[in-house]
This record gives C-alpha cells, sequence and structure tokens, in this order.
C-alpha cells in the first residue's frame, strides 16, 4: 500500500455524467491487480471530509485509470478538477479477482460496475492470451453503457442488456445471463457409438461487480449451474484499510470488511 500525490493527467466526460480521471502513480500502478481499488481525498477542506474510494479501472504504463460517476458532491468535485494538481490516493487497497480458470470466462457489469473488469479483462488476455472471454454489460438504457468498444479490443464477445430496450437484450443482464447458460451447455453427440459429450462452451467462471440485486442473483445462478463466481461488492466505506469496521458484510465465516477482506469475494459466501 501506497500513499502519494498523484499528479492529475486526464479528467474528461466520457458519457452524461461518467468521467474518466488518469493520475500519474507509478507505485500504485506495478503493484494493482484487478478488483483492488484506491481511496482518494477529494478535498483538503473538512467536506467531504473522508476519501472516496475508486476501482482500478485500468493501468497505463506508470498511469492510474479511474471511471466513475458524478452522483454526489465528492464525485461532482472530483469533475472539476483541473489538469496539472495533485491528488493524495491511498493503494492499492482490498483483495482483486483470481483468475479460477484461463479458458472461458463471463463477466458481468451492472452499470459503473464495469469499472474493475476491463483492467480484469486485459490482464486475463495478457496473461492467457488465448482465453475465451464474454462480457455482459447492463445497464437503465444505452447512454449508461460503458466501455462496450474497448472489451471489443480486447477481444472479448460483447453482449447488451438495457432495462427500457434502447440497445441489445430488453431486461436485467441477469437474464440475460440465464439466457445464455441455457443454451450454453447443450450436449452434443460426437458419434453414434459414443455417449453425449458436453459442449464447451460451459464458462469455467463467472466475475461480476454491480448493485447488490444483481450480485445476489448471481450468486443464486452461480450456485444453480454450479459455476464457481467472485462477486465485487459495492459498499460505503470510511477508512477503506480495515479499521473503523465501517463496510462489514455478513458471510457465512462471520462478519467480513470489505475494504479489507473484499471488495472481492466468492459468491457462495455471501449471506445476502
Amino acid at each position: 500500500m501506497f500513499q502519494l500525490n498523484a499528479k492529475l493527467i486526464k479528467n474528461i466526460e466520457v458519457a452524461p455524467n461518467y468521467y474518466k480521471m488518469v493520475l500519474a502513480a507509478p507505485s500504485i500502478a506495478r503493484a494493482a491487480k484487478p478488483g483492488q481499488f484506491v481511496n482518494i481525498l477529494v478535498s483538503e477542506k473538512f467536506e467531504p471530509l473522508l476519501r472516496r474510494p475508486f476501482s482500478v479501472h485500468r493501468i497505463n504504463s506508470s498511469n492510474l485509470e479511474i471511471l466513475y460517476k458524478a452522483v454526489g458532491k465528492a464525485t461532482e468535485l472530483l469533475s472539476q478538477k483541473r489538469l496539472g494538481i495533485n491528488l493524495n490516493i491511498l493503494g492499492p487497497l482490498g483483495n482483486g479477482f483470481s483468475i479460477l480458470d484461463p479458458s472461458f470466462s463471463i463477466l458481468v457489469a451492472g452499470g459503473i460496475g464495469v469499472a474493475p473488469l476491463l483492467f480484469l479483462a486485459e490482464q486475463t488476455r495478457i496473461q492467457y492470451p488465448a482465453s475465451r472471454i464474454k462480457i455482459l454489460i447492463g445497464a437503465k438504457n444505452k447512454k449508461d453503457i460503458l466501455c462496450a468498444e474497448a472489451f471489443k479490443n480486447l477481444g472479448c464477445e460483447v453482449k447488451i442488456a438495457t432495462e427500457d430496450g434502447s440497445s441489445g437484450f430488453k431486461g436485467l443482464v441477469t437474464e440475460l445471463l440465464k439466457k445464455f447458460l441455457a443454451t450454453s451447455h447443450r450436449p452434443q453427440a460426437i458419434s453414434k457409438n459414443r455417449k453425449l459429450a458436453a459442449c464447451s462452451l460451459k464458462p469455467a467462471a463467472i466475475y461480476a461487480c454491480g448493485p447488490k440485486p444483481m450480485l445476489k442473483e448471481i450468486a443464486k445462478i452461480s450456485k444453480n449451474k454450479k459455476i464457481p463466481a467472485q462477486i465485487s461488492l459495492e459498499e460505503h466505506m470510511a477508512c477503506g484499510i480495515g479499521a473503523c469496521f465501517g463496510c462489514v458484510v455478513k458471510t457465512k465465516q462471520g462478519y467480513k470488511r470489505v475494504c479489507k477482506e473484499g471488495p472481492v469475494f466468492n459468491a457462495g459466501d455471501i449471506v445476502f
């Protein structure tokens, strides 16, 4: 973990109310793993007092990229930061994703939950160039769909779900996931004299980030389909280092801190 003043290199609006920030943070960039986050001091004044956590979106050489949505006072202030200033950041923090099997993975993003999954896809592609990656991106409407082209440029299969049907599948992204899984593991005959074999399309793992109802449903799907799933929880955090116990969640092993033991957990361990 490092605490440093990082120079703001870029801070642009990539979609209505969504911003991409690039910070020069070599030590954090070298150490960060997919699913981890940084805590940024948004203001040196008393309000907002606490740092704000942001997933590591991408690592570009020695630079750190953050994707965020301006939804409150802190993120609104962040969107107004001028290039060239220094922001005090702490990271990388938390436990990230583990690549269980590189052969075939499904990534499921809900809204701004897409932020840590691009970093995961990039690292999977770097470590396992032949891996198959399918990304399902869900949002309320097409204006909230983020990073689709970036995933396509990585060679990922991209599917979109919007609640209003303005782009791709009409419905929740979890419904799109169930639809895909229902057709992706049908048995097929190899020959007349041999038994049916399972189709190779069954994913080895699911990785997801998004709102809690989405993650709860993915935990059910994971259990029913017997596919391991890792989920990144979105919780309000205070210290970000596990000292205040302000972000605990109930698990089958007792209460765990999202900022310390998480934010990534095995889906089956969380008690929703």
